[in-house]
C-alpha cells in the first residue's frame, strides 16, 4: 500500500494531538481546509477519535498517534 493524499491528511491530523495529556483533544473548525475536515471524519469513522471534528483519541487512536509521532520524530531528525 502506497501513501495517498487522504492518508497523509489523516497522519497530519494525528500528528497534531498532544500525547502528553489524554485530556487534551483537538477541534477541527468548520472553516478548516476541506481535506482536513474530511480526514477528521475518516479518523472518526475508523474509531480513532471520539468526534467527527477531532475530539479526543480513543485507545486505538492513542496507540496509532503514538506510532505516527514516533515515525515523524525519527524521520525529521537530522543526521550528521
Amino acid at each position: 500500500m502506497l501513501y495517498n493524499q487522504d492518508l497523509l491528511e489523516e497522519l497530519n491530523v494525528l500528528a497534531r494531538y498532544n500525547l502528553e495529556s489524554t485530556q487534551e483533544g483537538i477541534k477541527i473548525h468548520k472553516d478548516a481546509a476541506p481535506e482536513v475536515i474530511a480526514a477528521a471524519q475518516r479518523l472518526f469513522d475508523k474509531g480513532l477519535t471520539d468526534h467527527k471534528d477531532g475530539g479526543y483519541l480513543t485507545s486505538l487512536g492513542l496507540e496509532v498517534a503514538e506510532k505516527v509521532q514516533a515515525v515523524l520524530t525519527i524521520l525529521c531528525t537530522e543526521t550528521n
